[in-house]
């Protein structure tokens, strides 16, 4: 996620520069045709421009209105996932009452640490990247079992429910702190299949692809009318114009798969640790570890 409000020219250049190549080869092409050869066949109307860049303006327009739908989505529910594990902890550590059960409090305190291995494995699984940092906050015995599932959050899940219903037989826990805790393990378990559902529902692919197919054809287009009236600065005034058309769709484009490892995307590092903190905090233990620090000059934080 940005944290900055304004780039530099060289952030700028680092993520356009393919575009920028790609766009000043074509609008060259284009005026070399036109030049010496097109211009004595047809001249192109200006009217195809106006109606071009209008028509794609509202397709550029939808994609990224639907983008930055799904991020603040995701965001959103992330951000529930942090008031809801801060309630977790909370309440398991002042309604469970172990009457100096040493055993019990162990328990208690298990369960806020097998939550953090649920937000890890979670991140992990929404990024589809190699990561076990959530096994350190397992034993061996859950290790093994919660890895012979295919969804090991929902397994998580799964031990958190069996430890609860165990506190409330031994009465750790009386009736009415059982349905607030049991109500929580189902908000975790909503907020895990609502980013499940961001993460499969493929964008429609085909907006993605027509959009790009009628943003060059509206470069190309472009620069063949402005060739015939400013000569070789179409080359240039086309790049203009297709710059901005690209960039705004490419904005769009880096929404579309908010949980992926990227600078746009919803900084899960961050949001992780944070609750990671938060209940670390809670129970008094040491240590307590760093926020995730900003890349690249405070430009942007995962």
């Amino acid at each position: 996620m940005l944290l900055k409000h304004r780039l530099s020219l060289h952030q700028i250049f680092t993520f356009t520069w393919k575009v920028d190549i790609m766009l000043l080869l074509c609008c060259t092409l284009v005026y070399l045709m036109d030049t010496y050869w097109l211009s004595d066949h047809i001249a192109i109307p200006v009217s195809v421009s106006a109606v071009l860049g209008t028509a794609i303006a509202f397709f550029i327009g939808f994609n990224n209105n639907q983008a930055y739908d799904r991020w603040w989505e995701a965001r959103i529910i992330w951000g529930a996932l942090v008031n809801d594990s801060r309630s977790w902890g909370r309440s398991l550590l002042h309604y469970a009452n172990t009457n100096g059960d040493l055993e019990l409090r162990a328990q208690v305190r298990h369960m806020i640490y097998r939550h953090l291995a649920f937000v890890y494995a979670l991140k992990a699984a929404l990024r589809k990247l190699p990561d076990n940092y959530y096994t350190r906050f397992l034993t061996k015995e859950e290790i093994d079992r919660v890895q012979e599932q295919q969804n090991i959050p929902n397994a998580l899940l799964n031990l958190q429910s069996e430890d609860l219903q165990q506190l409330r037989q031994s009465g750790a826990i009386d009736g009415f702190a059982f349905i607030e805790l049991n109500e929580l393990l189902v908000k975790h378990c909503d907020e895990m299949g609502k980013s499940e559902r961001i993460k499969n529902t493929v964008f429609p692919p085909s907006y993605v692809y027509f959009t790009r197919v009628f943003i060059w054809f509206y470069v190309i287009m472009n620069t063949l009318m402005m060739t015939e009236a400013i000569g070789p600065w179409s080359i240039l005034f086309g790049w203009g114009f297709g710059f901005v058309y690209h960039v705004t769709h490419l904005n769009g484009i880096s929404l579309m798969n908010p949980f992926e490892y990227h600078p746009l995307g919803t900084p899960l590092d961050s949001i992780a640790r944070t609750i990671e903190i938060n209940l670390i905090e809670l129970m008094g233990d040491e240590p307590v570890p760093q926020p995730v620090k900003p890349k690249i000059d405070g430009l942007y934080i995962m």
